[in-house]
């Protein structure tokens, strides 16, 4: 799963949760229009002024009639009865609001997205709802939007409700920075993740990754690195932030540093899998670190959090074989031979067989590897070539040059030798 893909799914467990809180919101102040007005203000410094609400009284009867269909999820039925409603001459602006709120919710549950952001809008149009009704309408767009994938209206949407409402509100900012992260606005992104965790007196562990995410995309190490040093000082057990700052660590070319990450989780016995593969390719790429490669290797395997597989015992035959333990190399690519589906393993067997003047054992595998298929059967055939020299068998040497010949990465080479020992 790519970043963008994550964090469209992160965000949509945010979308929905917001979705839902307004639409009980909304759904509240409709069981409640026969009753006395909402008193909690929740948008307190909104710069639109709430309309003076006068129901219909020749309409109050069917706007009962469709707040109780809404209330029993009858969406057919408070999708008929809304467009009636709105379409009277006797509705004025309210009842027309509360008849396209409630279309737009009954839409939005029938997965009619388009359908509900274009009653949701005709609800704000209509300017007949109170700021708490108005506002969380507003806020139901966004959410659709963000749903159907209309990124830049969705924004659009997201910069009036915060705008005119003056409120500093963290999902809604949140919902922001998801949205510009999504456009590749990773800058923008960050700076209104920033102020959703600032403005939220809990601000939730998924924000924080979609603003280490919108850091990496920018390739801001310094501030990424710096974030995740601080969450994880806060959380030294939470394996996925171990895994990322390594991961940033090593994209800001401070490799040291992710080792000292990743060999610290291993000590502690929190590496799964990819945190083992992780570590010793780090240690495999930095020069002279063959041991601890070998050491994490060996002790992932011993606590069977590492699989044996061909790719395992290779990277360790390799290890071994570049820190001058042939034994033990032979020993690891051995046991990768079970596992490969080429010949890969079994000539780099040969070869290093090859080195330690085993020579019977190395035409062995390489004709194996042959048998198995690699991308280089020249190479296979020079190794048996080497053989043969070693075995003493001439005819052999010749034969296995003639078919290195018929390839392209060894044809040169092998038409060299045997021009030049032609009458030998």
């Amino acid at each position: 799963m790519n970043a963008k893909t994550l964090i469209k799914v992160v965000l949509l467990g945010l979308v929905l949760s917001v979705f839902f809180a307004g639409t009980a919101d909304a759904e509240r102040n409709n069981r409640r229009r026969t009753a006395e007005p909402e008193k909690v203000v929740n948008f307190p410094n909104a710069t639109r002024a709430e309309p003076e609400i006068k129901p219909s009284r020749r309409l109050q009867r069917e706007v009962n009639k469709l707040i109780e269909a809404n209330n029993e999820d009858k969406f057919d039925e408070v999708i008929s009865l809304g467009e009636e409603i709105a379409a009277s001459k006797a509705a004025g602006n309210y009842e027309r609001a509360v008849a396209y709120q409630l279309i737009g919710i009954a839409k939005q549950q029938k997965d009619d997205f388009p359908g509900a952001i274009e009653a949701l809008q005709k609800a704000v149009d209509a300017n007949g709802l109170d700021n708490n009704g108005h506002y969380s309408t507003l806020l139901q767009i966004a959410n659709l939007q963000y749903q159907a994938d209309q990124f830049e209206q969705a924004i659009v949407t997201v910069d009036r409700f915060l705008t005119e409402t003056k409120k500093e509100d963290p999902q809604m900012l949140a919902l922001k920075g998801g949205l510009l992260y999504q456009l590749d606005r990773f800058p923008e992104a960050a700076e209104a993740m920033k102020r959703a965790i600032a403005s939220s007196t809990e601000p939730k562990d998924n924000w924080y990754q979609i603003l280490m995410s919108a850091y990496m995309s920018a390739e801001n190490y310094t501030e990424a690195t710096a974030l995740g040093e601080s969450l994880l000082a806060k959380k030294p057990d939470d394996v996925r932030l171990i895994y990322n700052l390594a991961t940033m660590y090593t994209q800001g070319d401070q490799n040291d540093k992710a080792v000292a990450v990743l060999e610290s989780a291993r000590q502690r016995g929190l590496l799964d899998e990819r945190g083992y593969r992780q570590l010793y390719a780090l240690y495999l790429n930095t020069e002279g670190k063959e041991a601890q490669a070998i050491a994490a290797i060996n002790d992932g395997l011993d606590k069977q959090v590492l699989k044996p597989n061909a790719e395992v015992y290779t990277v360790l035959g390799q290890a071994y074989y570049f820190s001058d333990h042939p034994k033990e190399a032979i020993d690891a690519y051995t046991k990768a031979l079970p596992f490969a589906t080429n010949g890969d393993s079994a000539l780099n067997l040969a070869r290093i067989l090859s080195n330690e003047e085993r020579y019977a054992e190395s035409k062995k595998y390489a004709q194996e590897a042959i048998t198995k298929g690699v991308s280089r059967p020249g190479d296979a055939w020079i190794v048996i070539g080497r053989a043969e020299f070693g075995l003493g068998n001439k005819a052999g040497i010749a034969a296995a040059y003639r078919e290195a010949a018929k390839y392209p990465e060894t044809k040169q080479a092998a038409e060299e030798w045997l021009k030049k020992n032609a009458s030998r």
